[in-house]
């Protein structure tokens, strides 16, 4: 964590000082959103929303406007999220997640123009999607899986989230553990340009995981997974420093069962897998990605991942399709000093990988 500390429930980056009682990181201290030498070009399914007609605006000029309330109550909402929370940047603070309502429209787009950090205060999650869960509207009827229920596309884009927290939440039925940032279950994915530093998921569990992101579709349909991928465009998690890492039992950064990705021109150093033991035990394994399943698909194209670690198995990248259907693709990309915990794929430093062939590395360097 940093070094300074917040009690405001809003504060602009700069009315933060003197504030004191709770944990808070400087997204000031991190680095940009992406990879600055990605430069792959991205899908239009991939790429940010239009959020010139917004559902509702967060805000009303300045920072103190822009309260944790505000925000709770337009994510409830629905539609298109935006803020007007003045010229400096502004950091909101959570004491509980904001919580997603599948029953309220087909997209949920969450935009913070490049100046809205969004804070768990060390306690939180920040975001929560679950369409397992009745109480969030839309739960299907009749024989349909809620697992793998369409629910709602969650699109956040030109936002920062920090020290957001899933430690101490049970998994129980619905797996509701992991996602310090966010966790979400059903649905869609969407993350562009965005940057997550210090979120925080359990220490320790066999299948935990995903100090920032935590996704889950479990294929009970084929192809489900790989038919709606969560995309990660141009976006960041963690830094130069290790304070700046985001940490769970397994997946650092981001974690998965039964989720394909697509990941392009994105950042990730000093994310850790801290558990140990791998599955039979407690974790460690994915120090940044973490992606488990049958069917599953993981892209990475024009990424950098770099000092990250696990304990156990893949301190980049953990990819274990369990009945060998899945693919793993490196392209344009860079991964180095992903150093080897217990085990990883020989000849793939930082990797784990079982899969239906061997990952497959194009024009990528693939380093110690």
């Amino acid at each position: 964590m940093g070094t300074r500390s917040i009690s405001c429930a809003v504060v602009s980056l700069v009315a933060a000082i003197g504030c004191s009682s709770s944990p808070s990181t400087n997204p000031g201290n991190g680095p940009p959103a992406g990879w600055p030498d990605g430069h792959a070009s991205v899908p239009s399914a991939g790429q940010a929303e239009d959020v010139s007609t917004p559902t509702t605006v967060v805000g009303t000029g300045s920072a103190s406007s822009c309260t944790a309330d505000a925000f709770v109550a337009a994510v409830a909402k629905g539609g298109v999220v935006t803020f007007d929370c003045g010229s400096d940047p502004t950091t909101i603070v959570l004491s509980s997640p904001a919580i997603v309502f599948n029953d309220k429209g087909p997209k949920l787009v969450i935009d913070g123009g490049g100046k809205i950090t969004l804070s768990g205060g060390g306690s939180s999650r920040i975001l929560y999607m679950a369409t397992c869960d009745p109480s969030h509207g839309g739960y299907p009827t009749g024989s349909g899986d809620c697992n793998t229920n369409p629910g709602v596309q969650l699109v956040v884009q030109n936002l920062t989230f920090v020290d957001g927290s899933a430690v101490g939440i049970p998994e129980g039925n619905n797996n509701a553990g992991g996602g310090g940032a966010i966790y979400a279950q059903g649905g869609s994915l969407k993350v562009v340009n965005c940057r997550f530093f210090a979120n925080l998921c359990d220490p320790l569990g066999s299948d935990v995981g995903g100090g920032a992101i935590r996704k889950l579709d479990y294929l009970i349909a084929p192809g489900a997974g790989p038919a709606r991928p969560v995309w990660i465009v141009n976006s960041t998690f963690g830094g130069a420093t290790p304070d700046l890492g985001n940490s769970c039992a397994n997946g650092g950064a981001l974690s998965s069962i039964g989720v394909s990705w697509n990941i392009i021109n994105s950042y990730f150093a000093n994310n850790t897998a801290v558990g140990h033991g791998a599955n039979s035990g407690q974790g460690g394994n994915g120090g940044a990605i973490y992606n488990d399943g049958n069917e599953i698909v993981l892209d990475i194209t024009s990424s950098l991942l770099e000092n990250n670690h696990a304990n156990e198995g893949g301190s980049a990248v953990f990819f274990v399709s369990n009945d060998k259907s899945g693919s793993i693709t490196i392209q344009d990309s860079i991964t180095r000093n992903n150093p080897k915990g217990t085990f990883e794929t020989p000849g793939l430093p930082g990797f784990y990988v079982i899969a239906k062939d061997p990952a497959n590395v194009v024009n990528s360097q693939i380093l110690p």
